[in-house]
Protein backbone atom coordinates (compact mmCIF):
# COMPACT_ATOMS: atom_id res chain seq x y z
CA UNK A 1 0.00 0.00 0.00
CA UNK A 2 1.26 3.48 -0.89
CA UNK A 3 2.15 5.46 2.23
CA UNK A 4 1.48 9.18 2.54
CA UNK A 5 2.57 11.43 5.39
CA UNK A 6 0.10 14.30 5.80
CA UNK A 7 1.47 17.50 7.30
CA UNK A 8 -1.26 18.30 9.81
CA UNK A 9 -1.80 21.64 11.51
CA UNK A 10 -4.97 21.21 13.51
CA UNK A 11 -6.85 23.07 10.77
CA UNK A 12 -9.69 21.99 8.55
CA UNK A 13 -7.72 21.84 5.29
CA UNK A 14 -5.02 19.37 6.36
CA UNK A 15 -7.65 17.36 8.24
CA UNK A 16 -9.77 16.91 5.12
CA UNK A 17 -6.64 16.23 3.05
CA UNK A 18 -5.90 13.28 5.34
CA UNK A 19 -9.51 12.10 5.13
CA UNK A 20 -9.57 12.26 1.32
CA UNK A 21 -6.36 10.26 1.04
CA UNK A 22 -7.63 7.67 3.52
CA UNK A 23 -10.80 7.28 1.44
CA UNK A 24 -8.67 6.85 -1.68
CA UNK A 25 -6.94 3.86 -0.12
CA UNK A 26 -3.59 5.31 0.89
CA UNK A 27 -1.74 4.27 4.02
CA UNK A 28 -2.00 7.65 5.75
CA UNK A 29 0.20 8.89 8.60
CA UNK A 30 -0.42 12.23 10.27
CA UNK A 31 2.55 14.33 11.30
CA UNK A 32 2.59 17.75 12.94
CA UNK A 33 5.54 20.09 13.33
CA UNK A 34 6.29 21.54 16.72
CA UNK A 35 7.54 25.01 15.81
CA UNK A 36 9.41 27.62 17.79
CA UNK A 37 7.52 30.11 19.95
CA UNK A 38 8.82 32.88 22.13
CA UNK A 39 9.19 31.71 25.73
CA UNK A 40 5.88 32.17 27.49
CA UNK A 41 3.90 32.39 24.24
CA UNK A 42 3.67 28.71 23.40
CA UNK A 43 -0.11 28.78 23.73
CA UNK A 44 -0.39 31.50 21.09
CA UNK A 45 1.66 30.18 18.15
CA UNK A 46 -0.94 29.85 15.40
CA UNK A 47 0.54 26.67 13.93
CA UNK A 48 1.20 24.45 16.90
CA UNK A 49 -0.57 25.50 20.08
CA UNK A 50 -1.47 22.74 22.53
CA UNK A 51 -5.06 23.17 21.34
CA UNK A 52 -4.08 22.71 17.69
CA UNK A 53 -2.00 19.67 18.57
CA UNK A 54 -4.91 18.17 20.46
CA UNK A 55 -7.27 18.82 17.53
CA UNK A 56 -4.87 17.13 15.11
CA UNK A 57 -4.65 14.10 17.39
CA UNK A 58 -8.44 13.93 17.58
CA UNK A 59 -8.68 14.08 13.78
CA UNK A 60 -6.12 11.29 13.47
CA UNK A 61 -8.07 9.19 15.97
CA UNK A 62 -11.29 9.86 14.09
CA UNK A 63 -9.67 8.74 10.83
CA UNK A 64 -7.89 5.83 12.55
CA UNK A 65 -4.45 6.85 11.36
CA UNK A 66 -1.14 7.08 13.28
CA UNK A 67 -0.10 10.54 14.47
CA UNK A 68 3.34 11.89 15.35
CA UNK A 69 4.72 15.26 16.46
CA UNK A 70 8.08 16.29 15.02
CA UNK A 71 10.24 18.77 16.91
CA UNK A 72 11.30 21.51 14.47
CA UNK A 73 11.82 24.31 16.97
CA UNK A 74 15.56 24.75 16.53
CA UNK A 75 15.66 24.67 12.74
CA UNK A 76 12.57 26.91 12.54
CA UNK A 77 14.18 29.50 14.82
CA UNK A 78 17.53 29.42 13.01
CA UNK A 79 16.07 29.66 9.52
CA UNK A 80 12.58 31.15 9.33
CA UNK A 81 12.62 33.49 12.35
CA UNK A 82 16.21 34.63 11.80
CA UNK A 83 15.47 35.31 8.14
CA UNK A 84 12.45 37.40 9.13
CA UNK A 85 14.52 39.50 11.53
CA UNK A 86 17.55 39.85 9.24
CA UNK A 87 15.48 40.97 6.27
CA UNK A 88 13.68 43.64 8.25
CA UNK A 89 17.05 44.79 9.62
CA UNK A 90 18.38 45.35 6.10
CA UNK A 91 15.30 47.36 5.08
CA UNK A 92 13.38 44.66 3.22
CA UNK A 93 9.88 43.33 3.92
CA UNK A 94 10.17 39.52 3.97
CA UNK A 95 7.64 36.76 3.51
CA UNK A 96 8.91 34.06 5.93
CA UNK A 97 6.30 31.58 4.66
CA UNK A 98 8.46 31.14 1.56
CA UNK A 99 11.43 30.03 3.65
CA UNK A 100 9.21 27.84 5.81
CA UNK A 101 7.85 25.98 2.80
CA UNK A 102 11.25 25.62 1.15
CA UNK A 103 13.29 24.53 4.19
CA UNK A 104 10.91 23.36 6.92
CA UNK A 105 8.01 21.66 5.14
CA UNK A 106 9.52 20.53 1.86
CA UNK A 107 12.98 19.64 3.09
CA UNK A 108 13.04 18.95 6.84
CA UNK A 109 9.57 17.40 7.07
CA UNK A 110 9.76 15.66 3.69
CA UNK A 111 13.08 14.03 4.63
CA UNK A 112 11.52 12.69 7.82
CA UNK A 113 8.50 11.44 5.88
CA UNK A 114 10.71 9.56 3.42
CA UNK A 115 12.76 8.13 6.29
CA UNK A 116 9.49 6.65 7.64
CA UNK A 117 8.99 4.83 4.36
CA UNK A 118 6.52 7.28 2.88
CA UNK A 119 6.11 7.50 -0.89
CA UNK A 120 4.50 10.93 -0.77
CA UNK A 121 3.92 13.90 1.50
CA UNK A 122 0.61 15.77 1.41
CA UNK A 123 -0.45 19.15 2.73
CA UNK A 124 -3.67 21.12 2.91
CA UNK A 125 -2.45 23.79 0.48
CA UNK A 126 -4.91 25.02 -2.12
CA UNK A 127 -2.93 24.17 -5.28
CA UNK A 128 -3.06 21.48 -7.94
CA UNK A 129 -0.51 19.26 -9.70
CA UNK A 130 -0.49 18.04 -13.27
CA UNK A 131 1.88 15.72 -15.09
CA UNK A 132 2.93 16.70 -18.59
CA UNK A 133 4.74 14.92 -21.39
CA UNK A 134 8.06 16.70 -20.92
CA UNK A 135 10.89 14.92 -19.20
CA UNK A 136 13.37 16.36 -16.74
CA UNK A 137 16.72 17.02 -18.43
CA UNK A 138 18.98 14.00 -18.13
CA UNK A 139 16.24 11.86 -16.53
CA UNK A 140 14.10 9.74 -18.84
CA UNK A 141 12.40 8.03 -15.90
CA UNK A 142 10.76 11.10 -14.32
CA UNK A 143 7.74 12.91 -15.75
CA UNK A 144 7.66 16.65 -15.19
CA UNK A 145 5.13 18.04 -12.73
CA UNK A 146 3.34 21.35 -13.25
CA UNK A 147 2.12 23.39 -10.29
CA UNK A 148 -1.33 24.86 -10.95
CA UNK A 149 -3.48 27.41 -9.22
CA UNK A 150 -6.31 26.04 -7.10
CA UNK A 151 -9.85 25.67 -8.39
CA UNK A 152 -10.91 28.15 -5.69
CA UNK A 153 -8.96 31.25 -6.75
CA UNK A 154 -9.92 33.07 -3.53
CA UNK A 155 -7.95 30.46 -1.54
CA UNK A 156 -5.14 29.76 -4.01
CA UNK A 157 -1.76 29.29 -2.27
CA UNK A 158 0.47 28.68 -5.27
CA UNK A 159 2.34 31.94 -4.55
CA UNK A 160 4.07 30.46 -1.49
CA UNK A 161 4.82 27.14 -3.21
CA UNK A 162 6.66 28.55 -6.22
CA UNK A 163 9.86 27.62 -4.30
CA UNK A 164 9.38 23.87 -4.97
CA UNK A 165 11.36 21.84 -7.49
CA UNK A 166 10.61 18.77 -9.58
CA UNK A 167 11.99 16.32 -7.04
CA UNK A 168 9.76 17.76 -4.30
CA UNK A 169 6.68 17.95 -6.53
CA UNK A 170 7.26 14.34 -7.52
CA UNK A 171 6.70 13.45 -3.86
CA UNK A 172 3.81 15.89 -3.28
CA UNK A 173 0.04 15.48 -3.05
CA UNK A 174 -2.40 18.37 -2.63
CA UNK A 175 -5.84 16.79 -2.15
CA UNK A 176 -7.87 19.94 -1.40
CA UNK A 177 -6.78 22.00 -4.42
CA UNK A 178 -9.57 20.59 -6.59
CA UNK A 179 -12.30 21.76 -4.20
CA UNK A 180 -13.76 25.13 -3.22
CA UNK A 181 -13.26 26.02 0.43
CA UNK A 182 -16.93 25.72 1.36
CA UNK A 183 -16.92 22.15 0.02
CA UNK A 184 -13.93 21.31 2.22
CA UNK A 185 -15.79 22.57 5.29
CA UNK A 186 -18.89 20.63 4.24
CA UNK A 187 -16.83 17.44 3.90
CA UNK A 188 -15.27 18.03 7.31
CA UNK A 189 -18.73 18.34 8.84
CA UNK A 190 -20.00 15.20 7.13
CA UNK A 191 -16.97 13.27 8.39
CA UNK A 192 -17.46 14.54 11.92
CA UNK A 193 -14.00 16.09 12.06
CA UNK A 194 -13.49 18.34 15.10
CA UNK A 195 -11.77 20.96 12.91
CA UNK A 196 -14.81 21.53 10.68
CA UNK A 197 -15.62 24.96 12.10
CA UNK A 198 -12.12 26.04 13.12
CA UNK A 199 -11.37 29.49 11.61
CA UNK A 200 -8.52 29.95 9.15
CA UNK A 201 -5.32 31.48 10.45
CA UNK A 202 -4.08 34.51 8.50
CA UNK A 203 -1.18 35.72 10.64
CA UNK A 204 2.43 34.58 10.82
CA UNK A 205 2.43 31.72 13.30
CA UNK A 206 5.34 32.87 15.48
CA UNK A 207 3.89 36.38 15.93
CA UNK A 208 1.13 34.90 18.07
CA UNK A 209 -1.39 37.35 16.64
CA UNK A 210 0.42 40.52 17.65
CA UNK A 211 1.90 43.32 15.54
CA UNK A 212 5.26 42.32 14.01
CA UNK A 213 6.80 45.57 15.30
CA UNK A 214 6.50 44.40 18.90
CA UNK A 215 8.18 41.13 17.97
CA UNK A 216 11.07 43.02 16.37
CA UNK A 217 11.41 45.27 19.43
CA UNK A 218 11.99 42.23 21.63
CA UNK A 219 14.06 40.10 19.29
CA UNK A 220 16.08 42.56 17.19
CA UNK A 221 16.18 45.85 19.11
CA UNK A 222 19.50 46.75 17.47
CA UNK A 223 17.74 47.10 14.11
CA UNK A 224 15.62 50.00 15.35
CA UNK A 225 17.80 52.97 14.48
CA UNK A 226 15.93 56.30 14.15
CA UNK A 227 16.59 58.32 11.00
CA UNK A 228 15.22 61.00 8.72
CA UNK A 229 11.95 60.95 6.85
CA UNK A 230 12.56 62.69 3.53
CA UNK A 231 10.87 63.53 0.26
CA UNK A 232 12.28 62.32 -3.04
CA UNK A 233 14.11 65.62 -3.49
CA UNK A 234 15.75 65.31 -0.06
CA UNK A 235 13.64 67.62 2.10
CA UNK A 236 13.57 66.41 5.69
CA UNK A 237 10.02 66.16 7.07
CA UNK A 238 10.58 64.35 10.33
CA UNK A 239 12.12 61.31 12.04
CA UNK A 240 11.29 57.63 11.80
CA UNK A 241 11.62 55.09 14.62
CA UNK A 242 13.51 52.48 12.60
CA UNK A 243 13.05 51.26 9.03
CA UNK A 244 11.78 47.90 10.28
CA UNK A 245 8.59 49.60 11.42
CA UNK A 246 7.48 50.65 7.94
CA UNK A 247 6.31 49.02 4.71
CA UNK A 248 6.00 50.33 1.18
CA UNK A 249 2.63 52.03 0.67
CA UNK A 250 2.07 52.65 4.39
CA UNK A 251 0.10 55.79 5.17
CA UNK A 252 -0.77 55.67 8.85
CA UNK A 253 1.68 55.93 11.71
CA UNK A 254 4.18 58.23 9.99
CA UNK A 255 3.76 61.00 12.56
CA UNK A 256 3.91 63.76 9.92
CA UNK A 257 1.82 66.90 9.66
CA UNK A 258 0.85 67.46 6.02
CA UNK A 259 -1.98 69.05 4.06
CA UNK A 260 -2.04 65.94 1.82
CA UNK A 261 -1.78 62.24 2.77
CA UNK A 262 1.78 60.92 2.53
CA UNK A 263 2.83 57.34 1.84
CA UNK A 264 6.04 55.36 2.23
CA UNK A 265 7.73 55.22 -1.18
CA UNK A 266 11.05 53.59 -0.28
CA UNK A 267 13.28 52.46 2.57
CA UNK A 268 16.93 53.34 2.00
CA UNK A 269 18.95 51.17 4.35
CA UNK A 270 22.35 52.60 3.35
CA UNK A 271 21.41 56.09 4.53
CA UNK A 272 18.77 54.92 7.04
CA UNK A 273 16.17 57.21 5.49
CA UNK A 274 12.48 56.72 4.88
CA UNK A 275 11.25 58.27 1.62
CA UNK A 276 7.65 59.49 1.51
CA UNK A 277 5.46 61.16 -1.09
CA UNK A 278 1.99 61.45 -2.55
CA UNK A 279 -0.08 58.39 -3.46
CA UNK A 280 0.41 59.04 -7.18
CA UNK A 281 4.16 58.51 -6.70
CA UNK A 282 3.75 54.90 -5.56
CA UNK A 283 3.44 53.26 -8.95
CA UNK A 284 6.36 51.52 -10.67
CA UNK A 285 6.27 49.63 -13.95
CA UNK A 286 9.40 47.49 -13.59
CA UNK A 287 11.36 45.43 -11.11
CA UNK A 288 14.26 43.00 -10.90
CA UNK A 289 14.06 39.51 -9.41
CA UNK A 290 16.89 37.32 -8.08
CA UNK A 291 17.20 33.79 -6.69
CA UNK A 292 14.63 32.64 -9.25
CA UNK A 293 13.28 29.11 -9.01
CA UNK A 294 11.86 27.72 -12.26
CA UNK A 295 9.53 24.88 -11.34
CA UNK A 296 10.23 22.92 -14.53
CA UNK A 297 13.94 23.03 -13.72
CA UNK A 298 14.63 25.15 -16.79
CA UNK A 299 13.91 28.85 -17.49
CA UNK A 300 11.57 29.78 -20.34
CA UNK A 301 13.45 30.67 -23.50
CA UNK A 302 13.88 34.31 -24.51
CA UNK A 303 11.54 37.13 -23.60
CA UNK A 304 8.04 35.97 -22.61
CA UNK A 305 4.77 37.39 -21.35
CA UNK A 306 3.25 36.27 -18.08
CA UNK A 307 0.96 37.37 -15.31
CA UNK A 308 3.06 38.41 -12.34
CA UNK A 309 2.01 38.48 -8.70
CA UNK A 310 4.11 40.72 -6.42
CA UNK A 311 2.52 39.89 -3.06
CA UNK A 312 0.47 37.02 -1.68
CA UNK A 313 -2.67 39.19 -1.59
CA UNK A 314 -1.95 41.13 -4.82
CA UNK A 315 -3.73 40.64 -8.11
CA UNK A 316 -1.72 39.28 -10.99
CA UNK A 317 -0.65 41.85 -13.60
CA UNK A 318 0.54 41.31 -17.17
CA UNK A 319 4.19 41.93 -17.86
CA UNK A 320 7.07 41.20 -20.21
CA UNK A 321 9.73 39.06 -18.56
CA UNK A 322 13.34 38.94 -19.78
CA UNK A 323 16.47 37.22 -18.52
CA UNK A 324 19.48 39.06 -17.05
CA UNK A 325 22.98 37.91 -16.14
CA UNK A 326 23.43 35.74 -13.09
CA UNK A 327 20.02 34.12 -13.39
CA UNK A 328 18.19 37.31 -12.52
CA UNK A 329 15.00 38.41 -14.26
CA UNK A 330 13.69 41.80 -15.37
CA UNK A 331 9.94 42.42 -15.29
CA UNK A 332 8.29 45.24 -17.27
CA UNK A 333 4.60 45.67 -16.42
CA UNK A 334 1.96 46.84 -18.88
CA UNK A 335 0.65 49.19 -16.18
CA UNK A 336 2.41 50.67 -13.11
CA UNK A 337 2.04 48.55 -9.98
CA UNK A 338 1.63 50.01 -6.52
CA UNK A 339 3.57 48.71 -3.51
CA UNK A 340 6.41 46.85 -5.24
CA UNK A 341 8.48 45.84 -2.21
CA UNK A 342 12.00 44.52 -1.79
CA UNK A 343 11.95 41.13 -0.07
CA UNK A 344 8.57 40.02 -1.39
CA UNK A 345 8.36 37.43 -4.16
CA UNK A 346 7.40 37.98 -7.77
CA UNK A 347 5.71 34.84 -9.11
CA UNK A 348 5.09 34.18 -12.81
CA UNK A 349 1.94 32.56 -14.24
CA UNK A 350 0.84 31.47 -17.70
CA UNK A 351 -2.87 30.70 -17.43
CA UNK A 352 -3.13 28.37 -14.40
CA UNK A 353 0.48 27.16 -14.54
CA UNK A 354 3.04 28.54 -12.08
CA UNK A 355 6.30 28.99 -13.97
CA UNK A 356 8.29 29.97 -10.89
CA UNK A 357 9.37 33.08 -9.04
CA UNK A 358 12.03 34.83 -7.01
CA UNK A 359 12.72 37.69 -4.65
CA UNK A 360 12.22 41.31 -5.63
CA UNK A 361 15.43 43.32 -5.29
Amino acid sequence: MTRVVVAMSGGVDSSVAAAILKQQGYDVVGMMLRLWSEPGKEDSNRCCTPDAMALARRVAARLDIPFYALDARDIFRSTVVNYFLEEYTRGATPNPCLVCNRIIRWKFLLEHALAMGADYMATGHYVRLRSNNGQISGRSDVVKKELLRAIDRSKDQSYVLHVLNQEQLGRALFPVGDFPKDEIRRLAGELGLPTASRPDSQDLCFLAGEDYREFIKRNAPGSLKPGDIVTRDGNILGRHQGLSFYTIGQRKGLGLASTQPLYVLAKQAASNTLVVGLEAMLGQDELTVENVNWISGEPPQGVFRAEVKIRYTAREAWAEVSHLEGGRVHVKFDEPQRDITTGQAAVFYVEDVVLGGGLIT
